[in-house]
């Protein structure tokens, strides 16, 4: 019934996979405030959170599956959201035409794209494709608000990228 755990849950149901620094900024909560709240809400059940790299992503008990929670945290990040969005629209590109088609450095693409392979989003075969598409596209386009203006960009216009042909 508290105002700032209401906020802390409406926010991660618009913002799945958040972080806790993200969390605290954007409700504009002091740090042990957020603390105090997050550890109650995960304590009553109604939060999990899951170790992503550095950080600890939040999300609303039971929404998720772990492969989604996955892919939610990838999306969090800025040039994996960009991999996966130019796979989603073009799929099998080499690492070379990805680093070259985002302005990115080769190596930086290497470390990304195999990161995104270790936690199952992105295969390897002739070039790079995600292993399950529409569930990413689908995370991607429901939260693309909460990704910024190339997520919502794409959200636009992904209705292109689905064939129906029954």
């Amino acid at each position: 019934d508290n105002d700032a755990r209401s906020a802390i849950t409406g926010y991660l149901s618009a913002t799945p996979g958040a972080h806790f620094s993200k969390l605290r900024d954007d409700l504009q909560l002091g740090t042990g405030e957020t603390q105090y709240h997050l550890e109650e809400l995960i304590d009553a059940g109604a939060i999990e959170s899951e170790k992503d790299g550095d950080y600890r992503r939040l999300f609303l008990a039971g929404q998720f599956s772990a492969f989604e929670r996955r892919a939610l945290g990838a999306l969090r990040r800025e040039t994996q959201r960009r991999i996966i969005i130019e796979l989603l629209q073009a799929p099998g590109r080499s690492g070379t035409a990805l680093a070259d088609t985002l302005d990115i450095s080769r190596p930086a693409v290497s470390n990304h794209v195999n990161h995104l392979i270790d936690i199952g989003l992105v295969e390897r075969a002739d070039g790079y494709t995600l292993g399950r598409p529409e569930t990413t596209a689908l995370l991607l386009v429901r939260f693309a608000d909460s990704f910024g203006p190339a997520a919502a960009e794409f959200a636009a216009t992904a209705d292109a990228l689905l064939a129906y042909d029954p």
